[in-house]
């Protein structure tokens, strides 16, 4: 291949991975834009704590709203609950946990609309508002779940920015999430930090 054929190559590569121009609607969302990755804690009355591996990524097509993904893995500990590594230094996961995926709507004064899907069977509608500009607690309006779904019933989350304890001036995207399910009244689920890793 000549050197114009390995340029145009790449020029088309870039193309295809480069967004386009942010609607303006999104603003208010920007700071979330990009792929976050860190790790968390799960627990719940139901089931045995464990600690997670994730990765959240916020992108768009040039339209009002952000596309949302979400994925996670199980990962390994030690007798003193201490995360294991591999000889690479690399986190070592178990098993793969849950993926979500969705869209963020941003509405007037302050609102977001968010709606999720899951593998398991379950749809949500999330009502939003931002509690600071770097900060939005979302609020389930309505779950649907297919028959053969867990009773999962409701879902309170909290996103936000905070000041980075691994990368000195930056920031790292915090969150929780509360539910409602199997019985149980609205209880802390998930909690993690996550850190910035690429934006397009």
């Amino acid at each position: 291949m000549t050197d114009d054929g390995a340029q145009r190559g790449d020029e088309t590569q870039a193309e295809i991975t480069s967004l386009p121009p942010e609607h303006p609607a999104i603003a208010p969302l920007s700071f979330l834009l990009g792929r976050w990755r860190g790790t968390g804690k799960g627990d719940y009355p139901t089931i045995k704590s464990f600690d997670f591996l994730q990765e959240v990524t916020f992108s768009h097509i040039g339209k009002p709203y952000l596309i949302y993904t979400s994925r996670s893995w199980r990962l390994a500990t030690d007798d003193d609950g201490e995360l294991k590594r591999d000889e690479a230094g690399e986190l070592i996961r178990v098993e793969p946990l849950a993926v979500e995926a969705g869209f963020w709507r941003p509405q007037p004064e302050g609102k977001v609309e968010v709606l999720l899907s899951h593998p398991t069977g379950i749809t949500e509608i999330y009502a939003g508002e931002f509690r600071s500009m770097t900060s939005i607690e979302l609020v389930t309006d309505a779950v649907a779940r297919t028959a053969t779904a867990k009773p999962y019933t409701a879902g309170k989350r909290l996103y936000g920015l905070v000041p980075s304890q691994v990368r000195e001036g930056e920031k790292d995207l915090a969150y929780a999430f509360d539910m409602a399910a199997m019985g149980q009244p609205l209880t802390p689920h998930l909690w993690a930090v996550l850190q910035w890793d690429w934006i397009e």
